[in-house]
């Protein structure tokens, strides 16, 4: 990570973190407890937080928070084409699996925006583990994160490209990593990044972007899809 400019947590930030559903399931002292070990740190856009293979005790590791900003977890592939597993958002915590089993980071974490990030250095992540209710909630989100990784699994070897695309669209409609209850009707995100998600090229991933447009399922703007039927989205996503 690069070298950050260290700044203090405000109410705003707070208030972000607050919002996530995750987060704010945990019992309020840890909630509070976490928010102590963190310092919080600038990042510009474009900023690798971290590269796949990066050891856990490299510089600037721990685990981290995202208070505003949008962070690109994504990988390269073997004929050096980037493959985009997530997009995250402000609220998601993230980076728990290499602090947990000692491992290299699993793939690459790049700044998409200028970022306010918390981070909670290992030793006090580690800390932290020793409290049960602290351990119950990683616990659940691991868990979330393997549900997420089953459905990716299963749309990449059971679903037609249409049902995926559509799927694809209603998991960022609800925040992708975050998967907040209420999903919003437009999603913010270029056709390449979209793309690069499902694993197709650019010129693949519009002729099916149109043809939803063309049935009203969606509509497309400029680095944007307005989703004008989540119905019609469900139904296309649950066929094979």
């Amino acid at each position: 990570m690069t070298s950050p400019n260290i700044v203090h947590v405000s109410p705003a930030h707070r208030g972000v973190m607050e919002a996530n559903p995750w987060f704010a399931s945990m019992p309020r002292a840890q909630r509070e407890a976490l928010l102590g070990d963190a310092e919080l740190v600038h990042l510009r856009r474009g900023a690798m937080l971290f590269r796949q293979g990066d050891p856990v005790h490299a510089a600037g590791a721990g685990f981290f928070g995202l208070a505003d900003g949008l962070i690109k977890i994504s990988t390269l592939r073997q004929d050096g084409r980037e493959a985009i597993l997530a997009v995250l958002e402000p609220g998601n915590w993230f980076g728990e699996i290499s602090l947990i089993d000692g491992s290299p980071r699993t793939h690459d974490a790049t700044a998409l925006t200028a970022l306010d990030l918390l981070v909670v250095p290992l030793e006090a992540f580690a800390r932290q583990m020793q409290d049960a209710a602290f351990v119950r909630a990683i616990a659940v989100l691991l868990a979330a994160r393997v549900r997420g990784l089953y459905g990716l699994m299963e749309d990449a070897t059971l679903r037609g490209l249409r049902a995926r695309v559509a799927r694809r669209l209603l998991r960022l409609a609800h925040g992708d990593v975050t998967q907040s209850a209420q999903a919003r009707a437009s999603v913010v995100l270029p056709q390449e990044a979209l793309a690069m998600m499902l694993g197709v090229t650019r010129q693949t991933l519009s002729k099916e972007l149109n043809a939803l447009a063309e049935l009203g399922v969606i509509a497309l703007g400029y680095g944007r899809i307005e989703l004008l039927s989540l119905d019609e989205l469900r139904d296309l996503g649950g066929a094979a």
